[in-house]
């Protein structure tokens, strides 16, 4: 229960509780929930018990992991180097993002927002942002907090504080979820989430629809970085690994599911579009709080669910940038994490000031933001090239091999991963890996 709460507390992020709904409210509700749900199946958990064979067979964080199996003079282990850098530009701006939840849930449960109109509740989102002040204490807030809980060790914090926070936050959005589908109009909410629709899919477009939804099946597992082999790392050979990848993405997608539960029937109730992006959650559903009864209590839940969420991946990451360290640099936990503290703290300063003292720099055109190229980085660049290198790796004669991979995979008891899936993995998987690489650089151009 502890590998399976910290691998879907790696998973469950930001990519859930915010990306997928407003993804889904984009591409035309059901019909690309369907599509999420076929490229999770046939490419998010083949790359994650991948992930997870490399690192349990090894027993090394990412560098390691590949410089353990790979053969004499191979550089495989390359891509570890590639891995930690995507770990590190995922925190520089998860840990940012991270504190705009908590410091929504302050304002939330302080009841800031209270005989604020629309007008005043709008602006309070732009104002944080500009504010190098708030987005710096908040993010430190984060780091800080991710660290002393990795300080404590694997089982006693880690693994500890995980459990509880999955526990509540699958309590919250449960609570949540049947508050809003109770809502006066719900119901159409839920008509557009869940009942597929392929004129809007059409008129957005097909090939669109369907490597949006791709990305987010990637995106929302935190795959090719070694977050996830850290795990792997750690867990004993009594279960078979296709078993436990399957629990972690149900769960994974249970609250992805659940998250739209709670956004659409909201939107719909109160008469708003669900494809905003981040103004849903920092500007439309506070102001949809502020009007309805019992607000402050509906809005601080949600805003401790989101922050739940997210530093639950803040957490796994942290432990798997923390595990290289001690790899690599053959340093005590509690130098890791006195390093990283200071490493994180001031990485993540650039993303705090691309919203205010360098908001002129917009590397990405008119209106991004440093964000916008980390996110791009990792989402676009980092997970699908290092999904390839772990799929390349476990099934070709150049790498670890389709052997080693198959046996390592079904050690133990649980779900058998079927020998011929072979030729699916070996030559389909990374055609599909190589078309999301080159389709995300495409679009950047």
């Amino acid at each position: 229960m502890g590998f399976i709460f910290l691998s879907a507390g790696c998973a469950i992020g930001i990519g859930n509780v915010w990306r997928f709904p407003y993804i889904t409210g984009l591409y035309g509700g059901g019909v690309f929930v369907l599509f999420y749900l076929f490229f999770l199946i046939i490419m998010g958990i083949p790359v994650m018990t991948m992930e997870f064979a490399v690192g349990r067979a090894s027993r090394k964080s990412i560098v390691r992991s590949f410089q353990q199996l790979e053969k004499p003079g191979q550089k495989w282990h390359l891509n570890g180097y590639l891995g930690m850098a995507g770990n590190y530009i995922l925190m520089m701006f998860y840990t940012t993002v991270t504190g705009w939840m908590l410091y929504y849930f302050y304002l939330m449960l302080t009841d800031r927002f209270h005989g604020k109109d629309t007008s005043q509740v709008e602006n309070m989102f732009p104002e944080m942002l500009s504010s190098p002040a708030i987005l710096a204490v908040t993010m430190i807030i984060v780091v800080a907090a991710g660290i002393f809980v990795c300080s404590l060790g694997l089982q006693k914090g880690v693994e500890r504080i995980t459990k509880i926070m999955m526990s509540l936050l699958l309590a919250i959005i449960i609570i949540l979820a049947v508050h809003s589908c109770t809502l006066s109009g719900g119901m159409e909410g839920l008509k557009f989430y869940l009942l597929p629709d392929f004129q809007r899919m059409n008129e957005i477009g097909v090939w669109e629809t369907v490597t949006a939804a791709m990305n987010q099946a990637f995106f929302t597992l935190s795959l090719g970085i070694g977050a996830m082999g850290i795990f792997g790392s750690y867990i004993d050979k009594e279960r078979r690994l296709l078993g436990e990848t399957v629990n972690i993405a149900i769960l994974d997608t249970f609250v992805a599911f659940v998250s739209g539960l709670i956004i659409f029937p909201t939107c719909f109730a109160f008469d708003i579009s669900p494809d905003q992006g981040p103004g849903l959650i920092f500007v439309t559903l506070p102001n949809i709080f502020n009007s309805m009864a019992g607000g402050r209590i509906w809005g601080t839940l949600f805003f401790v669910f989101m922050t739940f969420a997210a530093f639950s991946t803040i957490l796994a990451v942290f432990e798997n940038i923390i595990s290289c360290c001690m790899d690599l640099f053959h340093w005590s936990r509690q130098k890791a994490c006195i390093m990283n503290l200071i490493i994180l703290t001031i990485l993540s300063l650039p993303c705090v000031f691309g919203y205010n003292l360098w908001s002129a720099f917009q590397p990405l055109g008119d209106g991004s933001a440093v964000l916008d190229l980390e996110d791009f980085l990792v989402s676009n660049v980092i997970l699908p090239i290092g999904s390839l290198c772990y799929v390349l790796f476990c099934v070709t004669r150049l790498g670890w091999g389709f052997e080693n991979y198959l046996a390592e995979t079904n050690t133990g008891k649980g779900l058998k991963l079927p020998r011929q899936i072979r030729f699916y993995v070996t030559y389909i998987l990374p055609i599909l890996l190589f078309f999301l690489v080159a389709k995300g650089l495409i679009d950047s151009l």
